[in-house]
């Protein structure tokens, strides 16, 4: 049995969770399935995790979906320093990144350090794209939006100004590195939505 950590250590663990909890404030571009509401960042990153469980099979190759998961559930900790961006602006990424992985490092350093470690390196790795479960987890954080913007008839692409192209250029090749299956099964779904008018001109 494990004994009970110091008093101090339970205060710091207790102050990552409470602070983690702003990422339910982060308000994203995307509606819920069936909702007028805008989704937040921290039911997107459950979401995906899920998501991800339930398409492991299909997956580019074998991954070790316990390191998928844990890369989702914080892939987008950042946000609650830097806000969310939508996935389709072309421009400022790297300042971006840059802000977003400061927020990582001082988020993760409410941890003790042999915590934060490992949070801070899947972050990373998620970043880079540097492994099969890091591509699997890019596919799935890009589908999911796309799915909920096939579900609502384009309804953010259009009041964003996304085209169709813009969509295609920004998700394809992530979405096939990760989970080809799903972006064959999400090309034929834009091209239905693009003859349907779902995006912007």
């Amino acid at each position: 049995m494990n004994s009970s950590p110091p008093l101090s250590a339970m205060h710091d663990l207790i102050a990552f969770i409470l602070e983690i909890d702003r990422l339910k404030g982060v308000t994203r571009k995307t509606r819920p399935a069936g909702m007028e509401r805008l989704e937040n960042s921290a039911e997107h990153s459950w979401q995906i995790a899920m998501m991800a469980l339930a398409l492991a099979p299909h997956a580019a190759g074998p991954v070790d979906i316990d390191r998928v998961v844990r890369m989702l559930l914080v892939h987008d900790i950042g946000e609650i320093d830097t806000g969310d961006t939508l996935v389709y602006v072309e421009d400022g990424w790297e300042e971006r990144k840059a802000a977003e992985r400061a927020a990582v490092q001082r988020i993760f350093a409410l941890l003790p350090p042999e915590q934060a470690a490992p949070f801070v390196a899947l972050w990373e790795e998620f970043e880079a794209e540097s492994s099969a479960e890091a591509r699997f987890a890019h596919a799935i954080d890009r589908a999911m939006p796309v799915l909920l913007n096939l579900s609502a008839e384009g309804r953010s692409w259009r009041e964003n100004g996304v085209s169709h192209a813009r969509v295609v250029r920004r998700i394809a090749a992530p979405i096939r590195d990760g989970c080809p299956a799903l972006w064959t099964y999400l090309e034929a779904r834009l091209e239905e939505g693009r003859q349907r008018g779902f995006f912007a001109p």
